[in-house]
């Protein structure tokens, strides 16, 4: 008898993202497994439930969960849906444990082996499993056509006898997976694009794209980069003339979009209230690290807030999510990828070998324990938001405060028109800091 893998309906009603596709079906049907996909899985992805059936998919319901020995998912499993998995079920999924220890913890007594699908290492054997750069990547472009909504003007440069109407300027702070395809994208409708990052092998990147690169390139700038590709925390100094520079420059723009996250950490803030006051009328800041606490000073989870001097800032979560036809696809195969590389060859049986670095890098739970390192004493249930976390950069150099702001005569600096909301949970965390994009 095969073993069983199901495909849950996501239980968050804004996750419109499904874990399979009617592709990875058949695949898992040839690696000797019987899949279950819950009925209306797929929907807001627009896969219907006669695709699953078609490629050998069983349509169930949500309590078949209990017979299966995987589970494939979007998000974490909440502690209902914990009490339907049998002990000893591989569950993956995109975990969020960063401050989540009771979830964490619920798991470990839940008896599952839990893979968190964000902890996998960038090498290239896991290329084709990296979940946050397929996600980011979507996500980076869905964050200029947010952006265009909203700006409600033209982003191509066009001439006409009635006279010609200029490109728009795009700046894109954080040159990651979300960042340079923010940068494609905009490039693609015509707009003018510059770009900054902390890392200076970002430059040529940015550059090949078509896009300026922003940044105070002094001798520390050409150091501030590790032999493997990380970030370092520059001096005060640098971080003052990077903020002036920044400032200054935003002043001018009719679209930036921030995409900076931090390992483990909130979001580090890069424009300022006094900087957003500084910014024309009608312009536009998506925030795409929002779900970490945010970029922007005044990005509201959830919410297009316009600021008193008529900026508005884009706070949309999931943002990969919103296109989740194709952010399903890619998400599946990633999946995929990852559970083929646990199946026996000559048994057709899922067989764990937890001497694997790719097992090794994702496993958060096993055998009734918290088994990853950085989430060890999450068993103890500490009080939520004290957690052990990796060693991070902290991507200050990018930061405009508000004193490096350009000022202006007559203008206070720029307040929500809409409440604050309360302080969002925290997105995927990423195990390294290389090429950092979104959640």
């Amino acid at each position: 008898m095969g073993q069983t893998v199901f495909i849950p309906r996501e239980v968050d009603p804004d996750e419109g993202r499904v874990a399979a596709s009617p592709d990875t079906v058949k695949r898992l049907a040839g690696l000797g497994f019987d899949v279950i996909v819950e009925a209306g899985a797929g929907t807001a992805s627009r896969i219907p439930d006669a695709e699953f059936s078609k490629a050998g998919a069983a349509i169930g319901k949500a309590a078949d969960a209990g017979k299966a020995d995987v589970v494939l998912k979007v998000r974490r499993p909440t502690d209902g849906e914990l009490k339907t998995y049998k002990k000893g079920a591989a569950v993956l999924a995109t975990m969020d444990p960063y401050g989540n220890d009771a979830a964490v913890a619920a798991m470990a007594r839940a008896g599952i082996t839990a893979f968190a699908m964000e902890f996998m290492p960038r090498i290239t054997r896991a290329q084709v499993m990296d979940v946050l750069s397929s996600q980011a990547n979507l996500a980076g472009y869905q964050a200029v056509i947010d952006a265009a909504a909203e700006y409600d003007r033209a982003l191509p440069m066009m001439m006409t006898a009635a006279g010609t109407v200029p490109a728009a300027k795009v700046f894109v702070m954080g040159a990651g997976v979300a960042g340079l395809q923010a940068i494609a994208t905009a490039r693609r409708l015509g707009a003018v694009v510059t770009a900054t990052d902390v890392r200076p092998a970002a430059k040529e990147q940015v550059a090949s794209l078509g896009a300026k690169f922003i940044a105070v390139e002094d001798e520390e700038f050409k150091a501030a980069e590790t032999a493997g590709g990380y970030a370092k925390e520059m001096s005060k100094e640098y971080q003052a003339k990077q903020a002036a520079l920044t400032a200054e420059h935003i002043a001018k723009q009719d679209i930036v979009i921030t995409t900076a996250l931090i390992p483990g950490r909130p979001a580090p803030k890069l424009v300022s209230a006094s900087v957003v006051a500084a910014m024309k009328p009608g312009s536009v800041l998506v925030d795409l690290a929002v779900e970490r606490g945010g970029n922007v000073e005044g990005a509201v989870p959830g919410k297009v807030v316009t600021t008193d001097n008529g900026v508005k800032i884009v706070g949309h979560l999931n943002v990969a999510g919103r296109i989740a036809a194709s952010a399903s696809l890619l998400y599946a195969k990633n999946l995929f990828a990852f559970l083929e590389t646990m199946v026996g060859k000559q048994t057709k049986q899922l067989a764990v070998n937890r001497d694997d670095e790719l097992v090794k890098a994702t496993m958060l739970t096993d055998g009734g324990k918290v088994v990853h390192p950085a989430f060890a004493k999450a068993a103890e249930e500490p009080p939520k938001g004290q957690h052990d976390e990796p060693a991070a950069i902290l991507a200050t150099t990018l930061v405009a405060d508000a004193e490096a702001a350009p000022k202006r005569r007559g203008r206070k600096p720029a307040a929500p028109k809409e409440a604050a909301a309360p302080k969002p949970k925290r997105a995927t965390a990423k195990k390294s800091a290389k090429n950092e994009g979104t959640a």
